[in-house]
Order: structure tokens, then C-alpha cells, then sequence
């Protein structure tokens, strides 16, 4: 036993070695107040290296919009004088980025090989856990494999729900984006408070009687993975592009509806590259395969995302308003509430291109393409004080409020379905 975990602690520190390194780089919130000082910010994003948190790119950059973004070390110093050259509204939130990084996540995660519903787990533990979780719970609980990652990686979705429930579905997935921790983190601790609160919980019991849930914990395994081992701010997935030594396609920009139009990349180089075609990615393909051949029962779909706390329903392509939009506003508005009820909390809620920024190829507008009507994506905590970075501190209250939006979600979904 003593030599295993020697050799897990030797493994920690050569994962931890051979990361990237993020050190003095700085994490700034920019306000612009005027289309000068956006011009200015689009000027700097064309000069430097500027790594989008919040929006994703340059191109949704508008007056009174906070705008997080690091930068290295070495270019910190140009930012800074800029903004204040331009009297541009500025704030470091971080100025050392490699050491929020390091803290993130504890040095028990580190050292031990047990999984936890309260600490980042890697994914070979996420993975056991899949296994270990359908083997304890046959009544309630099945392992699917639905295909397989570019590096070949089997992708399991987890089905929860009784068999009386079967003919009504909500499909959710977690960690399209590899960064976002606390989106997989999430979808393990629905399935455990699912499990848990199963003949206990009024709501809940109803809910798994009578629909069924198919949870995908991790979405971009490969990408998480590299987030864990060489990148902590990897955002897409792994896959080897023609033409290009860069890597990875934005999975949550490869589905097919208005692929490739807005807020999305041609180029494999970018954080936004949607790909050589629609379902290009495997990924993407095991997902929409599956949601195809059951969309007889799937009535509702949810993404999970962070950061920026939000509801939001389609359309993101596109301002024009679904036909659908009164009531998913009214849905949504309804589960925001249920949010808020727990810890006070408030998340904003509406059609994504409105409420956050346009963006195409989303795997939301493309699932309410297919009719799956409830089609929502929850961006979780926080706002932007920790952004990709959350504390292991805020998973459990993170995730035992969206608990509630996801119950008050279903519940309405079924209660139209019967």
C-alpha cells in the first residue's frame, strides 16, 4: 500500500512538473465605456496575446461589458499601460496566475486516489466512478457507451431512472469545454443526489418514476485530461487538424445548425475553431448519434457550462426569438428562482444571443433543432472573481442549487409530457 501511494505521489509531481506554466502571468477585468476605448481593446487583442475568459473572443467586446481575459507576464506590463494611457476601467484579479492555479485544488485531490463529490477528480477516477456507481445501483442506474473520443477514449453516458420511466428522457452533458471543472463536478453530484434521494425525496422519486435521465459526465475527455496534466486553461478538445500543428476543435461549436457563421473559427489556431465540417469530432458525433436515435423519448435537453451564472435557451445564432420563447423564458425564470432560493445566488436567464453573446454551431440551438423544445445551458458559478478557477470550497453549494433548476426543470418537462 505505502509503495502504491508513493507511486501516485511520484506521478502527481511529474504531472505537476510537466504542466504549463502560468507564472506572473495576470488575469485583468476591463470595462470600456466608450466605442474608443472598445476600439482600443480590439486593437490590443489583435497586438498581444490575450486569452479570453469572458466573452470568448474580441468580437463581443461592447460598451459597459466586463471583459476578463490573462495575459503572460512579459506582455502584462503593455496592458496595463494602455488602459490607463486610454483611461480604460481596469482591475488585476489576479496577479499571479499560477498561483491561483496551484491552489484550486488541494493537496489531498492530490494524493489520493479515492474519488470525491467535493474535490476536482481526474478522469481516470470519474471513469472507475462510472463503472462503480451503475454495478452499486442495477435498479436505478445503467452504463451506456455511446463511442469514442479522436485519442480513442470510450464515452459513457450514465442512465438513471426506473424502468416504469423510460418512454420520457432529459439528456444532460458536462465539460464540453475542458477547463471548466466545475461542470463535470456537477453532473457527478446530480447522479449521487439522484441515487440518494430516490424514495426520500417526493420531488425527485416522481421525477426517476417516471422519466429517465441520461448524464454525460464528461463530454471532451480528452481535453479535460489535458487540462489536468499540461494545460490548466485548455479549452478544446484533441483532435489533430490537416494543414496545422495547432490542436483541438470547440466541440460546443461543431454542431450542425448555422455551423461555422457566428462567433466561430475557420481557424484551427483559435480558441472558437468549429472544424472542418458539422459533426466533424467524434465527439460531437457519439452525442448527436445518440440523441437522434432517441429522440421518441428525450423531451428535454441541458448542457452544463461556467462561468458567468445564467440560464440560457436558444436562439444563440441568431436576436430573433424562438416560437417557443415565452415559455422557456417562463421555465427558465422559474428555476432561476429555484436558484436563488437556497443561498441567494442570482443568475441571469434568456435567450443566449441576448443574454450572453451570438455564437453558432451550440449543441443547445442545435438539440432544439432536432424538437427537443426544452433546451437550455446553465453557466455556473462564478461571475468572475475565480472564473475557470473555482474553489473546491464552492462545489457543494455550486452544485446543490443547480440541483434544484434541474428538478424544477424536469418537473415541468414531465408534468407537459404526461
Amino acid at each position: 500500500m505505502k509503495s502504491l501511494l508513493a507511486l501516485g505521489l511520484i506521478a502527481t509531481a511529474f504531472v505537476l512538473s510537466s504542466m504549463q506554466s502560468f507564472d506572473s502571468a495576470k488575469v485583468f477585468r476591463v470595462k470600456p465605456h466608450n466605442e474608443k476605448q472598445v476600439n482600443v481593446m480590439k486593437y490590443l487583442a489583435s497586438i498581444l496575446q490575450l486569452n479570453f475568459w469572458y466573452p470568448d473572443s474580441d468580437l463581443h467586446i461592447v460598451r459597459e461589458m466586463e471583459v476578463d481575459f490573462y495575459v503572460s507576464a512579459e506582455q502584462s506590463n503593455i496592458v496595463q499601460t494602455l488602459m490607463e494611457k486610454n483611461k480604460i476601467q481596469y482591475e488585476v484579479l489576479f496577479p499571479n496566475l499560477q498561483e491561483v492555479i496551484e491552489k484550486q485544488v488541494s493537496k489531498e485531490t492530490n494524493s489520493t486516489c479515492r474519488h470525491s463529490y467535493t474535490k476536482y477528480n481526474e478522469w481516470h477516477k470519474i471513469s472507475a466512478w462510472t463503472a462503480r456507481i451503475a454495478k452499486k445501483n442495477p435498479k436505478l442506474v445503467s452504463r451506456i457507451k455511446i463511442g469514442n473520443t479522436f485519442e480513442k477514449r470510450p464515452m459513457y453516458l450514465l442512465k438513471v431512472g426506473k424502468e416504469s420511466g423510460r418512454g420520457k428522457a432529459i439528456f444532460m452533458d458536462c465539460g464540453i469545454h475542458a477547463r471548466e471543472w466545475i461542470s463535470p463536478a456537477f453532473c457527478q453530484w446530480f447522479l449521487k443526489e439522484a441515487i440518494r434521494t430516490y424514495g426520500m425525496d417526493q420531488n425527485m422519486t416522481n421525477i426517476l418514476d417516471n422519466m429517465n435521465f441520461y448524464i454525460l459526465p464528461v463530454f471532451n475527455i480528452d481535453g479535460y485530461i489535458w487540462s489536468w496534466t499540461q494545460n490548466r486553461l485548455w479549452r478544446k478538445s484533441r483532435s489533430k487538424t490537416s494543414n496545422s500543428d495547432c490542436v483541438g476543435v470547440d466541440l460546443n461549436r461543431n454542431f450542425g445548425v448555422a455551423w461555422g457563421t457566428v462567433d466561430s473559427s475557420r481557424n484551427p489556431c483559435k480558441e472558437t475553431y468549429c472544424g472542418s465540417s458539422a459533426e466533424s469530432e467524434p465527439e460531437t458525433k457519439a452525442v448527436t448519434t445518440f440523441i437522434r436515435n432517441h429522440l421518441s423519448s428525450i423531451k428535454a435537453y441541458l448542457t452544463v457550462h461556467s462561468y458567468s451564472q445564467m440560464l440560457l435557451f436558444p436562439y444563440g445564432y441568431t436576436y430573433d426569438e424562438i416560437p417557443d420563447h415565452d415559455e422557456l423564458n417562463e421555465v427558465a425564470k422559474e428555476a432561476v428562482q429555484a436558484i436563488s432560493s437556497l443561498y441567494g445566488e442570482e443568475y441571469k436567464y434568456g435567450s443566449s444571443a441576448i443574454t450572453i453573446y451570438p455564437s453558432s454551431g451550440c449543441s443547445e440551438d442545435w438539440a432544439y433543432s432536432q424538437g427537443i423544445k426544452y433546451s437550455f445551458a446553465f453557466e455556473l458559478r462564478d461571475k468572475g472573481r475565480y472564473g475557470f478557477l473555482l474553489p473546491e470550497s464552492q462545489i457543494k453549494p455550486t452544485c446543490q442549487e443547480i440541483v434544484l433548476a434541474v428538478k424544477s426543470i424536469a418537473s415541468y418537462v414531465l408534468n407537459q409530457a404526461l
